[in-house]
């Protein structure tokens, strides 16, 4: 009887948990009617991403409060208002809307200098990640701690959501040999934490620049957990990026991306499914989606199929190859199938070995994201995608120690 009523218990509070709409640091630091901020000159780290569960603008909120004020806003790679395609420099400019100074952390810096923190007291980090280590805005928040650590500036993240779920961790661990803007720490690809996470992380590990810390608040969600995918959120989704317009994009840019670095194997950008095709003029679909429905990888199916990019380098080719189906989001390794999808790519055409036909300085970009060159190298020499997966795992295995240390939510 008391098992039934434990059980009984127990699933009243996953209903509940359920029916609940994840409430992310912003409402949160409203509703304690901005107490951190009281009598502060406040700077902005944010994005279009930036926004409550109504889709009210964290920079309007701010603009608009009381007992502080907002004095600049600070952008990272699309800008603030997310009108910059991926790769392209942002510039300093006056907001229309609000009439404040707009500073690049995008651009000629990527780090904000003493002479944008000047007056601030605080900066306020406000940006919707997707989980993944090569995904820019997570280094744009780290060397923004550094910057307010060395000027004595407090530093808050209005934490939100991992998309990927909090306890997805895949992939290798970065070999810092490899360290960049698309990969600065020793952390998975996948790496399982939210943005407030990663930051007490990065700042109480002493992986900062020069081992500085920054005093660092994380305002934490509410009803969120661990296990939950964004549609359990209820929270609206805003592209984090052009080629990001779902949250189900996020899963597959985790999947597929490394591949996309090489820019010799078209991966849905350009076409209507970013992140979700691997095709090309010379690959036989049907060919490559029974090569890689073979191995009978957990959760997902291949399917073959044709399109035309309607936009980049290949605009207008007819290219064949696969569309990545995932099919059971629990039992899916994401970061495995690009490591996969590459191997049969070898094997199936070996003239056309995408590291091979692939300029020397994608190459580099591709070590950069996969934080080794190990990948490539081990790939191109023919060893199995199944041993090179299992080489990571003692890294990880020591990760996940440190991890556990900063996790903020069940």
């Amino acid at each position: 009887m008391k098992n039934l009523l434990r059980f009984f218990f127990l699933s009243i509070i996953a209903c509940l948990i359920l029916l609940s709409q994840t409430k992310p640091g912003i409402e949160v630091l409203a509703e304690s009617n901005f107490q951190l901020l009281q009598g502060k000159r406040v700077g902005l780290i944010t994005n279009p991403t930036g926004i409550t569960s109504n889709y009210i603008s964290t920079v309007d909120i701010l603009a608009k409060a009381n007992g502080f004020n907002l004095v600049a806003l600070f952008g990272p790679e699309h800008g603030v208002r997310g009108d910059v395609t991926a790769g392209g420099k942002v510039d300093n400019f006056i907001d229309t809307a609000t009439g404040l100074p707009v500073y690049s952390l995008y651009g000629k810096t990527r780090k904000a200098t003493p002479e944008m923190l000047k007056g601030i007291d605080v900066l306020v980090y406000d940006i919707q990640d997707i989980g993944s280590r090569s995904y820019t805005f997570i280094n744009t928040m780290a060397l923004a701690m550094e910057a307010a650590a060395e000027n004595n500036i407090e530093f808050i993240v209005l934490d939100r959501p991992n998309p990927l779920n909090g306890n997805r961790v895949e992939g290798n661990v970065l070999d810092l040999k490899f360290k960049s803007f698309v990969g600065q720490y020793p952390i998975p690809y996948v790496y399982g934490m939210t943005c407030g996470e990663l930051a007490e992380l990065l700042n109480n590990e002493g992986w900062l620049e020069d081992k500085k810390k920054c005093k660092l608040t994380v305002i934490k969600m509410e009803n969120w957990k661990r296990w939950m995918h964004w549609d359990n959120t209820k929270l609206p989704w805003v592209p984090t990026s052009p080629h990001i317009p779902n949250s189900q994009t996020a899963l597959f840019y985790s999947a597929i991306g490394m591949l996309g670095e090489l820019e010799t194997i078209n991966i849905g950008v350009g076409y209507t499914m970013p992140f979700q095709l691997v095709g090309q003029e010379w690959i036989n679909g049907a060919q490559l989606a029974e090569v890689l429905n073979t191995k009978k990888l957990p959760g997902v199916i291949f399917r073959p199929l044709s399109f035309k990019p309607y936009y980049g380098k290949q605009i207008g080719k007819q290219l064949s190859g696969v569309q990545i189906h995932i099919t059971d989001n629990a039992k899916v390794n994401l970061t495995n199938i690009q490591v996969h999808v590459i191997e049969a790519l070898i094997k199936l055409y070996p003239d056309k070995n995408p590291f091979i036909i692939a300029d020397s300085d994608r190459n580099g970009m591709f070590d950069k994201v996969a934080g080794t060159d190990d990948v490539r190298k081990k790939l191109s020499d023919g060893s199995a995608a199944s041993t090179i997966i299992a080489s990571w795992q003692n890294n990880v295995t020591e990760f996940m120690k440190v991890r556990k240390k900063y996790l903020l939510y069940d």
